[in-house]
């Protein structure tokens, strides 16, 4: 038996195979080669960004002046628009707006820290009798004592190293002296340059940018319009919780009013880590030199005007400047600090504003398109 179905399966042909049917056996789903073409781009722009990031560093001794003269152009423009629409020519408008700038920094400059440096002994005492009064808390609410004298000489040892920092970092040295005043003289003139050429940087940078010039001029239109928007509101809004929080401090009875009203107006240019900053310097002025009750007192006045009365300006200010949710906000201002320092606290609310907006502007276009686009002929 076994010798017949041997004999038949040497008569049978052999089994022709052909190797183009194992094609696409082996082969990858397309989601899979979506994500890794989607996951290796993500690694090519995190290295380019980084690599941008390395070059703006080493650069910065030039970098960091332009880039706040931009800022301060892109604000400052229309004025210099307007005064070229009604005679004078763009080169002494750039002229007259740059010496309005240098003025007007050259006071909130005095008054900051002016304020600060003429009583800095009594912060130093309103901080120390601040540190009293919160051990004697500690103590009240039934912390040990021997641990309460431990915390109080640790926030002792804190505010002989902070204060000093915070109240005489302007004489910190002929170095930094002559660094800052190299910084203000290339912001300064780089400022001049885009006040007065603006129209045509901006035009050569529209032209290279490898879009259609149309859409080109749409996104720097965004981008311009969202730092403008969000620049002048914040300044409003910085006037406004100043304008409240000083006078909640002379109602109260705090010391140096002033000094706490500059300290809020520069801190709002910092989205919610200057305010609570100028927050906590506040009520700790308040704790120390007008007791607890006017402590109680300026934490309700803070939680006023950066809370209800800030939301309801908020929208007045900004206007159509900010499109994105204020947790995107904190978002974007926390993780642009730890990325990119000072530059990206205060840049990554406007920038990200302008990008979504550049998003939603694109995605309409494309819509419209297809809208219009013929529809093909019926076959």
């Amino acid at each position: 038996m076994s010798l017949m179905r041997r004999r038949q399966a040497e008569d049978e042909p052999p089994v022709e195979f052909d190797p183009s049917d194992l094609t696409g056996l082996f082969a990858a789903p397309r989601w899979l080669r979506d994500l890794g073409s989607s996951a290796w781009l993500a690694v090519g722009v995190t290295l380019f960004v980084v690599g941008v990031m390395g070059l703006l560093t080493l650069t910065h001794t030039i970098v960091a002046p332009v880039l706040a003269a931009s800022v301060i152009a892109a604000v400052a423009s229309p004025v210099v628009r307007w005064l070229d629409d009604h005679g004078l020519s763009r080169g002494v408008a750039s002229a007259l707006m740059l010496v309005a700038i240098i003025v007007l920094a050259i006071g909130v400059a005095g008054i900051v820290f002016g304020g600060i440096t003429s009583q800095k002994d009594g912060i130093r005492t309103q901080l120390s009798e601040a540190k009293d009064t919160l051990a004697d808390w500690t103590t009240d609410v039934g912390v040990d004592e021997q641990a309460a004298t431990t915390a109080k000489e640790d926030i002792s040892d804190a505010l002989n190293d902070a204060v000093p920092a915070l109240l005489e970092g302007i004489a910190s040295g002929i170095t930094r002296l002559s660094s800052l005043v190299f910084f203000l003289s290339l912001t300064a003139l780089s400022l001049f340059f885009l006040l007065k050429d603006g129209p045509l940087i901006r035009e050569w940078v529209e032209g290279r940018m490898r879009v259609p010039k149309q859409v080109a001029h749409g996104m720097m239109h965004r981008v311009l319009q969202s730092l403008r928007g969000y620049f002048t509101g914040v300044t409003f809004v910085a006037l406004f919780n100043a304008t409240v929080v000083g006078l909640g401090a002379v109602l109260l009875g705090v010391p140096l009013a002033g000094t706490i009203a500059a300290i809020t107006f520069v801190g709002a240019y910092v989205p919610y880590l200057g305010a609570w900053g100028a927050g906590a310097f506040s009520v700790l002025i308040a704790l120390g030199g007008a007791g607890a009750d006017a402590a109680a007192g300026m934490i309700i006045i803070q939680l006023l005007a950066n809370g209800v009365l800030q939301q309801m300006i908020q929208p007045i200010a900004y206007g159509a400047a900010l499109g994105i949710h204020p947790l995107a906000v904190l978002i974007v201002t926390i993780g642009g600090g730890a990325l990119f320092g000072a530059v990206g606290l205060i840049l990554g609310a406007p920038l990200t504003a302008a990008a979504t907006k550049i998003a939603a502007d694109l995605a309409r276009n494309r819509a419209e398109a297809a809208e219009t686009r013929p529809a093909p002929a019926a076959t």
